[in-house]
């Protein structure tokens, strides 16, 4: 699903975005990918929240529906790509050495994300990684296999 956001940007300040559909949520960014990464990772935390409370999400305004909102002067409007299934954020503790943490403070903030994006975005890209060498050594394995069987 995808909701119109409103990205401004004043004189020595981050981009800053807004969404109409979701009043209170609102995120910024250093740059201009760094404001979108955030936008959908902000708006799919909203959502996420509205979710659990019980409320109800609102379908996506028309960009014509929006002419005289008076947030939208001066502001460039954009599309945030939400997932309709969200799933339900859990808070989890975890042990770590301060050193490591701060380590992934930096590199959460280089990325643009928050600590928690960060970590779970780390985990699912090396998981990745990681099926897919298994299935580069199946591969080898089988080919080594067939060589064998000649």
């Amino acid at each position: 699903m995808d909701y119109i956001a409103y990205l401004h940007k004043d004189r020595n300040s981050d981009f800053g975005v807004s969404f109409p559909d979701f009043p209170g949520c609102i995120t910024a960014g250093r740059t201009l990918d760094e404001a979108h990464r955030m936008a959908a990772e902000a708006l799919a935390l909203h959502i996420a929240g509205m979710v659990e409370d019980g409320d109800t999400i609102p379908a996506p305004s028309a960009l014509d529906d929006l002419t005289d909102d008076p947030a939208r002067k001066d502001a460039v409007a954009f599309l945030v790509h939400v997932d309709p299934h969200t799933d339900r954020t859990v808070r989890i503790n975890i042990t770590a050495r301060e050193r490591q943490l701060e380590r992934i403070n930096q590199l959460a903030n280089q990325a643009g994300m928050t600590r928690s994006a960060y970590m779970v975005a780390s985990a699912l890209s090396r998981s990745a990684t990681e099926r897919k060498r298994a299935g580069i050594a199946k591969r080898r394995t089988r080919s080594k296999l067939r060589r064998t069987a000649m």
